[in-house]
């Protein structure tokens, strides 16, 4: 629809203008890059990089949102929700836990920022509050953004989690996606260009669920999803805001996206996990962010236990530089499995919906 690709280029565009910007205002402040000084090849260069630049991504995802809603569709326009604003709600408080540790680092001149209980007390908080408001505001069918029960591409049909249950995998959810997305910000534009293939496949599967909507048409293998084409424009106006901050963060970077960015997408997947009804399938769509998560894990867990190391170094995209793969080459194909791991959740999402109508 019409929204759908307004929602998208605006994003690209705030977010490809208000980037050069930030650069400008926060370069010469700009102590080393927070995350990259583990990087094993050559970042001595790259000290003085500026972060914030996920203010750009979340300024671009609003903007792209809010400007979609003012254009009026030949297929049917569709307004502010409480599941987009919820979802976006979500990003937008991490994004500024993010921002807090940011500008410490900033106004400091320092590697470290805000403490690391510090940001999971401000995720928890930000992922509790969602949680509850999540589960209201139901509409004229009675579905509420999020449900308590766990799913896959759809409610598995098991006994409702206890609120507090609900609250706990919630919190889990957010604090999981935005390490795994903070993690993944390790080389230029890989994070950026992974969550523009995530959440493009996740517009996909948005559209899917409002063009087959119980509440449009009852009828086998329809979804009891609240307000998926709002959705949609969230995914499209978050894509498109990675992509036009892509334009600055590819090698070399401009800027990196920092906390502020980071954060702020992954609350972003964890709030479309929960509204879409889809929290194990987003483990498939977005399997690259939760192998970079899962390589720390295991190198970790192999360390203490065996006192070896499983990679070279970890997030495992360094192991790969120690073998020797220039970095652009090592980003090009982790955004080829992006893509892949987006295909392939793609197809189990449609694989689902095709028993449902036989």
């Amino acid at each position: 629809m019409r929204q759908i690709m307004v929602a998208g280029i605006v994003g690209v565009a705030v977010a490809i203008i208000l980037t050069p910007l930030l650069v400008k205002l926060f370069g010469e402040r700009s102590p080393a890059r927070d995350n990259r000084g583990a990087g094993p090849l050559g970042y001595a260069a790259e000290r003085g990089t500026p972060t914030l630049g996920g203010v750009a991504v979340i300024a671009g995802m609003w903007a792209g949102y809010l400007v979609a809603h003012l254009v009026r569709s030949p297929g049917g326009s569709v307004g502010l929700s409480a599941s987009g604003l919820l979802v976006l709600g979500l990003s937008t408080t991490c994004g500024a836990v993010g921002f807090a540790d940011d500008f410490v680092k900033l106004r400091e001149g320092r590697n470290s920022g805000v403490t690391g209980g510090g940001k999971f007390f401000g995720q928890v908080v930000a992922a509790g509050v969602f949680a509850l408001l999540v589960l209201h505001f139901p509409d004229g069918n009675g579905f509420t953004p999020g449900s308590r029960k766990l799913s896959y591409v759809r409610d598995i049909p098991i006994m409702s989690l206890w609120v507090g249950a609900f609250v706990v995998l919630v919190c889990f959810l957010v604090v999981a996606w935005s390490s795994a997305v903070t993690i993944s910000d390790g080389l230029d534009g890989l994070a950026a260009g992974s969550m523009a293939m995530t959440l493009g496949a996740y517009v996909l599967v948005t559209f899917w669920q409002y063009a087959h909507s119980c509440a449009i048409k009852p009828v086998p293998g329809c979804y009891d999803v609240r307000d998926p084409l709002d959705l949609a424009l969230v995914c499209a106006a978050g894509a498109g805001a990675c992509i036009g901050f892509l334009w600055w963060n590819a090698a070399p970077a401009k800027i990196v996206m920092g906390e502020t960015g980071s954060l702020a997408m992954g609350g972003l997947l964890a709030g479309l996990s929960v509204t879409t009804r889809t929290e194990l399938l987003m483990a498939v769509i977005g399997a690259l962010f939760v192998a970079e998560l899962a390589s720390v894990v295991l190198q970790v867990a192999v360390f203490r236990t065996a006192h070896l190391r499983l990679f070279r170094m970890a997030p495992f995209h360094h192991h790969f530089e120690f073998s020797g793969w220039a970095e652009t080459a090592i980003v090009i194909r982790f955004w080829l499995l992006a893509a892949l791991s987006g295909a392939i959740g793609l197809m189990l999402f449609y694989a689902e919906h095709l028993p449902s109508r036989s």
